[in-house]
């Protein structure tokens, strides 16, 4: 069969997406290993729109009955199928997975990124226990707190300036001397009474009991460890593209992200298009994801009815 749209991903892009394209009557197929994205880990989320609070994983599963709900002549859904490659033919686009392969007049790529994580003995074990890789999701949950965030760019110091609007104090530790923010952005946050900037600090172990209790680090200048107490750690240090199986296919960014057109969420092939935390937008949230896979789809509609 030869759909008109192949939808690879289940987070919040890849589930608008599956639900506007039923709703075009596009013949879909929707490839998805799981549904909810990064997000579908947090405790509770309290940006995404429309929902006061909502767990990561309760969104997890509204996303995947709301796209469910529309599954039948239209979308097809093949959950637990892993994408490993795509190939633009000459009207075509052949998408491999471990299981077979599938052909579409159009290909939306929404496979989001995972964060990079910290790999310290402690670190795994407090995951979501007091370590936090959104501060958008969680940070609420840390008011008149204590709080580490880990990094050294942009976001780094934009988690920590949102922090500051209701944590007791922010601690960022940065491993180098240099910081790879804005400077007009690191001299604002830093001015901040409730604000502490560490740098050249090896991380060496997270500590706590049931949640965390504190971060050890070493001076690299002067070799002493320190163990900081904290409640929350915030993990800023960096972002992974979920992109291998497109290498060599469209244009990637230096960090692996697709390189689209804003305006209408194409690649640099025609008949891909992609959106979300895979891409090089500047932002990278929940509810931006879904817009984009929405402003993917009505260019991809007009894009296959006009052909």
């Amino acid at each position: 069969m030869i759909y008109d749209l192949i939808i690879i991903g289940g987070g919040p892009a890849g589930a608008a997406a599956g639900v506007y394209a039923a709703r075009k009557r596009l013949s879909s197929l929707l490839i998805t290993n799981a549904f909810g994205g990064q997000s579908s880990v947090s405790d509770k989320i309290e940006n995404w729109i429309g929902t006061v609070a909502i767990s990561g994983e309760q969104l997890a599963e509204n996303l995947r009955s709301h796209v469910e709900a529309y599954a039948g002549d239209c979308l097809e859904i093949r959950k637990g199928e892993w994408v490993t490659g795509i190939k633009k033919e000459v009207e075509l686009v052949t998408v491999t997975t471990d299981k077979g392969e599938h052909q579409a007049r159009a290909v939306l790529i929404a496979t989001g990124s995972h964060q990079r994580k910290i790999t310290v003995p402690g670190a795994e074990k407090y995951e979501h226990k007091g370590i936090t890789y959104c501060a958008s999701c969680d940070g609420p949950m840390f008011s008149d707190m204590d709080v580490v965030v880990l990094g050294a760019g942009n976001a780094a110091f934009e988690t920590a300036s949102q922090l500051l609007a209701y944590t007791k104090s922010v601690t960022l530790i940065h491993r180098g001397d240099t910081f790879r923010a804005e400077p007009i952005t690191v001299e604002k946050v830093c001015q901040n009474p409730h604000m502490c900037v560490i740098k050249n600090a090896e991380i060496l172990e997270v500590k706590g009991d049931a949640m965390v209790s504190s971060i050890v680090y070493k001076d690299k200048i002067s070799g002493k460890v320190v163990e900081l107490p904290t409640q929350g750690i915030f993990v800023e240090i960096g972002q992974l593209p979920n992109t291998s199986f497109v290498k060599d296919v469209v244009e990637l960014t230096p960090y692996d992200q697709i390189v689209i057109d804003p305006r209408t969420q194409k690649t640099s092939v025609s008949g891909i298009w992609a959106a979300g935390d895979c891409t090089d937008i500047l932002y990278h949230q929940n509810n931006i994801a879904a817009g984009d896979a929405v402003r993917a789809l009505e260019d991809i509609y007009v894009t296959l009815r006009t052909k």
